[in-house]
C-alpha cells in the first residue's frame, strides 16, 4: 500500500463520506483513484469505523491513516493507554511491540524520548505519518526486530514495554507468556540489562499466578477493566525487586475510576452474614484479583457465603462495584419462585448457584431489563435464595 496516496484531499473525503455506507454493496464497485485498489480503499474505511469509540483522537483528526482491522481490534483503548502511561516517567521508553502505536502516543505525554519498534513496515510507517498529524515530535519508529535492536545497541532505557503477540504459529490464541511473541521470560535477562523497569501487557485471560510462575522481580500487578470489562493485566517488574508484590485493580467508567489496593499476600479473614439491608458486586477488575476476603476486611462488609462473592451491610457505603438497596430475600423453591418470578422484567445475575441466567429466565419467562435485580445465590446456611433489590 503506497500510503501517501490516501492522504490527498480526495480520498480523505471519499473514505470520510462512505463511513456510514454498506461496505457490502460498494466493495464490487470499480475503485474511483487508479492507483488505489478498492480493498484497500475499505480497509481504510473498516478500520476507521472500529475507532469511532475506542480510539476518538484517531477517528476525529484529518490525515490519518488506518491499518488493517486486526490491528485495531488489538490496540489499548485511549482510556486504558491513558492510565498505562500514568505508571511511567522519565527520559526515555523503548516500545518493544508498537503496533498502531496508541500506548506510545500517550507514553509521549509523560516520557521525553520514545521509540516505537515495530516488524511489520507499512504499519511503522502508518504510525509515523500518524503521529506527523497527531503533531507529536517525540516518538521515533525503528521497523524491524526489537529485541535484536537492544541486544545491538548497549542504551540504557528508563522503562522497557512490550505487549506480546498472543497467537502462535497456527494463529489460535495461546495464556502462556512464553507461548507469546517476544518470548518475554526467556530474554528477561537482555531486558533488565537495558532497564530497571519493564511494563508488560498481557490478555485479561491469563492466570494471575501463571503470570507470576513465569515472570521475576514483580513489583506490581494493575488489573484494568474498561466499563467492568477486564481489558487487560499490567505487570510492573523492576531489577532486583523482592519485597511484597501489590494488586491494584482499577475500573474505568464515565463517572469515575473505581480502585482497589491490596497486597498479594493479603491474608485478611471475612466476616459472615445474612443479607442485610444493602447489597454490593464487586466490579470485574476486583474480582479478578481473587482477594475477596480483603475487600471485606477493607470496607467492613459481611459476605453471604465463602463462594458467593456478594457482600452486604447495614449502612449504605461508596463502593467499588454496584450497589443496591434490598427489597425481598426469598428462598428459591417452585412455589415462590412461580410467585415472584413469573413473567416479570427484571435484570439476572447468579453468584454460586447451581443453574444459569439463561436457564432460569427461560424457566420463569423472565423478561430481561426494568428497574428490578434479581440476585440468585446461596446464603451462609447453604439455602439457596433469590435477593430482589433496586439500584441504589
Amino acid at each position: 500500500m503506497k500510503t501517501e496516496l490516501f492522504l490527498s484531499q480526495e480520498v480523505q473525503q471519499y473514505i470520510h463520506a462512505h463511513l456510514d455506507s454498506d461496505l457490502t454493496k460498494i466493495a464490487f464497485k470499480k475503485s474511483p483513484f487508479e492507483d488505489i485498489s478498492m480493498s484497500d480503499l475499505l480497509t481504510q474505511i473498516e478500520s476507521k469505523k472500529k475507532t469511532k469509540d475506542k480510539l476518538p483522537t484517531w477517528y476525529g483528526t484529518e490525515n490519518i491513516l488506518f491499518p488493517k482491522k486486526l490491528s485495531i481490534e488489538q490496540t489499548s483503548s485511549e482510556h486504558c493507554a491513558s492510565y498505562k502511561a500514568s505508571l511511567v516517567s522519565g527520559d526515555s521508553l523503548i516500545d518493544l511491540t508498537g503496533g498502531f502505536g496508541i500506548d506510545c502516543y500517550y507514553f509521549s505525554k509523560n516520557i521525553k524520548q520514545v521509540l516505537h519498534c515495530e516488524m511489520q513496515e507499512d504499519l511503522s510507517e502508518i504510525v509515523s505519518l500518524n503521529n506527523q498529524a497527531l503533531g507529536v515530535e517525540n516518538i521515533k519508529c525503528h521497523t524491524g526486530d526489537s529485541l535484536a535492536y537492544l541486544a545491538q545497541h548497549n542504551q540504557p532505557w528508563d522503562y522497557i514495554y512490550v505487549d506480546p503477540h498472543r497467537r502462535n504459529d497456527a494463529k489460535e490464541k495461546v495464556f502462556f507468556l512464553s507461548d507469546c511473541a517476544p518470548n518475554v521470560p526467556e530474554h528477561l535477562d537482555l531486558l533488565f540489562s537495558r532497564s530497571t523497569n519493564i511494563l508488560i501487557k498481557t490478555s485479561p485471560l491469563l492466570d494471575i499466578q501463571a503470570g507470576l510462575n513465569e515472570l521475576k522481580n514483580v513489583k506490581s500487578i494493575h488489573i484494568v477493566a474498561l466499563h467492568n470489562e477486564v481489558k487487560e493485566l499490567l505487570w510492573v517488574l523492576e531489577k532486583d525487586y523482592t519485597g511484597t508484590i501489590e494488586l491494584i485493580a482499577i475500573n474505568i467508567t464515565k463517572e469515575n475510576n473505581q480502585l482497589f489496593f491490596c497486597s498479594l499476600d493479603d491474608t485478611s479473614t471475612s466476616l459472615f452474614s445474612e443479607p442485610k439491608q444493602y447489597l454490593y458486586e464487586p466490579n470485574a477488575a476486583i474480582l479478578k484479583t481473587g482477594k475477596f476476603d480483603a475487600i471485606s476486611k477493607q470496607f467492613n462488609l459481611h459476605k453471604l457465603h465463602p463462594h458467593s462473592h456478594l457482600y452486604t451491610s447495614d449502612t449504605l457505603i461508596s463502593f467499588p462495584g454496584r450497589s443496591f438497596t434490598i427489597e425481598q430475600i426469598i428462598p428459591y423453591n417452585k412455589q415462590e419462585a412461580k410467585k415472584h418470578l413469573q413473567n416479570i422484567k427484571a435484570n439476572v445475575t447468579t453468584r454460586n448457584f447451581p443453574i444459569k441466567v439463561e436457564e432460569i429466565r427461560k424457566k420463569w419467562k423472565i423478561k430481561d431489563g426494568g428497574d428490578t435485580y434479581i440476585f440468585f445465590t446461596t446464603n451462609i446456611k447453604n439455602e439457596r435464595i433469590f435477593i430482589i433489590c433496586s439500584r441504589t
